[in-house]
């Protein structure tokens, strides 16, 4: 297991990955921003290592890289329009997507959401708003469920205040981390 580990983690492709994530959710805990250098400066070095060394990928090392941003940007941007994540998170995802291409950038999605929501739990217990949190997430649902029922889209439920923001790019490091040491394990 620990040489399975170390493989994933010297590798020059996940290795570089896992590095800029811990350094992404560090900033975002500390600042609530994720800095565009870096990301964009970690989406250059996935597509341009995918690009030069396209034997670690089936198909083009750039499609590769290009399609799993795209995936990644795709997933996130609808939580961004809705002003439920912010930019940085939305093209943190996208970085990540680059690094490891289309099927892997989905598996990692439902990792990291996953990952926000223990996360989210987790702070808004931290917050004493865990009871908010809930009429939140119910006020969510009913307002969904009346549109789907009417057929009337914008229906808003009034919802108690925010219990507070979360960075998630710490989601976003923890849920890919976790998703890349499951697939090197053997686990998905």
């Amino acid at each position: 297991m620990v040489d399975l580990l170390q493989l994933l983690l010297t590798s020059p492709r996940t290795g570089v990955l896992a590095g800029v994530l811990v350094v992404a959710a560090t900033i975002d805990v500390r600042s609530g921003r994720i800095p565009n250098w870096l990301v964009f400066a970690g989406a250059i070095y996935a597509v341009s290592y995918n690009s030069l060394f396209p034997e670690y990928v089936r198909d083009n090392g750039t499609l590769f890289a290009l399609g799993g941003l795209a995936v990644g940007l795709a997933a996130f941007l609808p939580a961004y329009l809705f002003r439920v994540l912010g930019a940085g998170d939305v093209k943190l995802m996208a970085m990540v997507g680059a690094f490891l291409g289309t099927r892997a950038t989905v598996g990692a999605v439902l990792a990291v959401l996953v990952a926000g929501g223990v996360l989210a739990v987790g702070f808004a217990v931290k917050a004493g708003g865990l009871t908010a949190m809930l009429r939140n997430v119910a006020a969510m649902f009913r307002g969904a469920h009346l549109t789907l029922a009417t057929g009337v889209g914008g229906l808003v439920m009034q919802a108690t205040p925010s219990t507070g923001r979360m960075p998630y790019g710490l989601a976003i490091a923890i849920g890919t981390i976790g998703y890349l040491v499951l697939e090197q394990l053997g686990v998905i």
